[in-house]
C-alpha cells in the first residue's frame, strides 16, 4: 500500500489537507505524520516513504523555503500533484478557560503571521510563543496547568480535548495554502518530452552577472505564448548575489511550445531541472 508522509502530529493543516485527498481522490495509501518538513521530503528520496505531501506556499505569507531548497538540490524528487488548501484557523483553549486571561498564545509561526491583526487587536499584551506546528501548539495548551491557547486547526484542537474559544481568526478570507505531493523520480530516467497536466515546474540558476539574463529567459517563455504563473527565486548558496529561479509555466501552450521553451532557457543557463508536469486540484 502507497505511503504519504506530512508533517506531524496529528492534527496539521498538513494531515488535513492529506485526509481529504484520501477521501476525494478514493486511493488507498497510508499517512505516515514525520518530524518535520524536511524529514518528509528526506524520506522520499531515501526511498522510505512513496510520496510526501508538503506546503509550498501560503497566499498570506508567501513560500515555504524548505520545500523549494530540497526540490533545487535534488535530482530525484518530482512533483506528483498540487492540492490548493484552504486554511481555518481556530483559537483553542481548556473548556471553561477565561479569554480574557490567557497568559500566551501558542502556534506554529505561519498561522502566527496570518493571524496578526486578531492578536493584536484581542490579545496585545500577550506573550506570543511560536511552535513546530499547530498540532504541537495543541498538545502544549492540553498539558499546561495555566491558561494557555493554541492557534490551530479544530481536529487538532478535538483530538487534545480543548475547545474552540474562536473560528476563523485568520486576517484574510482567502488564505489558502498550496501543497506538492513529492515522489521519487530515477536519476535515469528518460527526460521529460511530454506535459500532461495542468502545470510544469522548472528550476535553474542563470548568470546574474549579465545585465539582462533574467529578461533573457523570461523572453523564450514569452514569444511561444507559453504562460507564467509563478516566479521565485532563492539564493543559491555558493557566492553572495548568486540566484536559483523557480518557473511554473501553464501547459496550454502544448508539448512542442514546452519543449522548445525550455531548451532554449536550458541553453541560457548555469544548470536547469525539469520537474514535469502535474494536476491542479482545488480542494
Amino acid at each position: 500500500m502507497k505511503t504519504l508522509g506530512i508533517l506531524g502530529p496529528k492534527g496539521t493543516h498538513s494531515e488535513e489537507a492529506a485526509l481529504w485527498l484520501k477521501k476525494h481522490s478514493r486511493e488507498n495509501f497510508t499517512v505516515e505524520i514525520c518530524a518535520d518538513i524536511f524529514d518528509v521530503l528526506n524520506a522520499v528520496k531515501e526511498r522510505r516513504l512513496d510520496a510526501g505531501l508538503v506546503p509550498v506556499e501560503n497566499s498570506l505569507e508567501g513560500s515555504i523555503n524548505i520545500t523549494l531548497d530540497t526540490l533545487a538540490r535534488s535530482d530525484t524528487l518530482t512533483i506528483s500533484r498540487e492540492l490548493v488548501w484552504q486554511v481555518k484557523n481556530f483559537l483553542m483553549t481548556k473548556p471553561l478557560a477565561d479569554v480574557k486571561a490567557v497568559k500566551k498564545i501558542f502556534s506554529h509561526a505561519q498561522p502566527l503571521a496570518q493571524c496578526r491583526k486578531f492578536l493584536h487587536k484581542n490579545f496585545p499584551d500577550v506573550e506570543i510563543v511560536a511552535t513546530t506546528s499547530t498540532a504541537r501548539a495543541a498538545e502544549i495548551v492540553a498539558s499546561a496547568n495555566e491558561n494557555f491557547a493554541a492557534i490551530c486547526t479544530e481536529r487538532a484542537g478535538k483530538l487534545h480535548g480543548l475547545t474552540i474559544a474562536a473560528k476563523d481568526i485568520q486576517d484574510n478570507p482567502n488564505n489558502f495554502t498550496r501543497f506538492f505531493e513529492i515522489s521519487y523520480r530515477p536519476r535515469d530516467a528518460a527526460p521529460i518530452e511530454t506535459f500532461d497536466g495542468d502545470k510544469v515546474l522548472i528550476i535553474c540558476q542563470i548568470d546574474g552577472s549579465r545585465a539582462g539574463s533574467l529578461c533573457s529567459v523570461l523572453e523564450e517563455f514569452a514569444k511561444r505564448n507559453v504562460n507564467m504563473t509563478r516566479i521565485e527565486s532563492r539564493p543559491a548558496r555558493t557566492i553572495l548575489g548568486a540566484y536559483i529561479f523557480f518557473f511554473e509555466l501553464e501547459t496550454d501552450a502544448g508539448d512542442a511550445a514546452l519543449r522548445d521553451a525550455i531548451r532554449a532557457v536550458y541553453d541560457k543557463s548555469i544548470w536547469l531541472k525539469n520537474l514535469g508536469a502535474f494536476p491542479v486540484i482545488q480542494a
